[in-house]
């Protein structure tokens, strides 16, 4: 006898993977605790983060928004202005380190920064550059937006059951005199760069994990109950600083976030890690959810992730009870969905939504700030 000889067949390559068609690989995540369908599930994280929570909401989960549009806005500008792209509008969140900069400043234990970034088409907030197109109006006016935007990522951390954070980036900009980090270098979405003031850093796995730990903490010093469901974004870096071969510098910093994710979700029992990273990336799936550019997932990829995420948690849990209004939602999306595929006010039928240029991510609709760093590498 072995420890070998009693395993299921998942521990062992050739039945789990070789000898399966790659659409019939199953059991990847075994789920730690259950979701129901009226709990309150918040998203942030990078550009990737983006599809769990459309997919809690077209599941008829409770994707729990907490900085909601002005009333009237239209579903393209929502979007345009972050609107329902995270549970609050703070913009993509790429490191453990924003995320807990974030936090601090939602539970009152760091006061953020007075820093805005001044042009002749507007004022930009450092810490959301991207979130007003064309900028504010007024240092007030970002102030006042940043404060709101707070106050709900307050509000997300308080009201939620679970907390879903896809880990995207280790390559990070920060304040050299002040310490704190911005989610994008200054002067590539807006601002100035100084290399007397702004530093970069690529963070290791002690610096993520230090981050993370000292955020899921703070969460749970004022929301006992809350449970976290970590992810790795599959998406490759658009541009890297760090000196090597962007693909290099891909595979460093998925590889620390992946080591970090694991090693937290091994350290505590209300912490899951869910394999976005590998259902995407893994040699076996041949690369076919991938855009041409090799970096954008296609819409199809995203359905198979989150197929697998719901499909385990239905075969250990059971199915997902929804309330009544969320079913009745559910019809009358699907209706407009079919009566939109079959009419077009030109009668064609539609053929599916196009690509964009390499290194836009048009199809599968996500809003992302790095990919603005494709410019500086001449593309077109």
């Amino acid at each position: 006898m072995n420890p070998y000889q009693n395993l299921p067949q998942s521990s062992f390559w050739r039945p789990a993977v070789s000898d399966r068609s790659l659409f019939a690989i199953e059991n990847l995540w075994s789920p730690k605790f259950p979701i129901s369908g009226t709990a309150p599930v918040v998203t942030f994280g990078s550009c990737f983060a983006q599809h769990v929570g459309r997919a809690l909401r077209d599941r008829g989960l409770n994707w729990h928004i907490t900085e909601t549009n002005p009333p009237g806005m239209a579903p393209e500008t929502r979007k345009l202005f972050n609107y329902g792209v995270f549970s609050a509008r703070t913009g993509n969140i790429y490191t453990t380190s924003l995320l807990r900069q974030w936090t601090s400043w939602a539970l009152g234990t760091a006061v953020p920064p007075d820093e805005c970034w001044e042009s002749e088409s507007g004022v930009f907030d450092p810490f959301r550059p991207a979130v007003e197109p064309g900028g504010f109006e007024s240092r007030e006016e970002v102030f006042a937006s940043r404060a709101a935007s707070i106050a709900a990522f307050k509000a997300a951390i308080v009201e939620a059951e679970v907390f879903v954070f896809t880990m995207g980036l280790t390559e990070s900009w920060v304040n050299l005199q002040e310490g704190y980090e911005y989610p994008m270098c200054p002067g590539t979405v807006a601002g100035e760069y100084d290399a007397t003031r702004h530093g970069f850093r690529n963070q290791d796995f002690a610096t993520i994990h230090g981050n993370l730990t000292a955020v899921i903490k703070a969460m749970r010093g004022v929301n006992k109950n809350l449970k976290f469901i970590l992810t790795v974004s599959p998406v490759p870096l658009t541009a890297t600083n760090s000196g090597d071969h962007v693909l290099v510098a891909t595979s460093y910093s998925k590889c620390v976030l992946r080591a970090v994710a694991g090693q937290i979700a091994g350290e505590f029992d209300f912490v899951d890690y869910f394999p976005s990273f590998e259902i995407i990336t893994s040699p076996v799936f041949r690369g076919i959810f991938f855009e041409p550019n090799m970096r954008s997932v296609t819409p199809s990829g995203v359905d198979f992730v989150m197929n697998h995420f719901f499909t385990a948690h239905e075969t250990k849990f059971g199915p997902i009870e929804l309330p009544a209004s969320a079913i009745k939602l559910l019809r009358r999306r699907a209706q407009e969905l079919e009566a939109r595929r079959f009419v077009r006010a030109d009668g064609d039928v539609p053929r599916g939504k196009a690509t964009g240029r390499a290194g836009n991510n048009v199809a599968s609709g996500d809003v992302c700030e790095e990919e603005l760093l494709a410019a500086f590498g001449g593309e077109a």
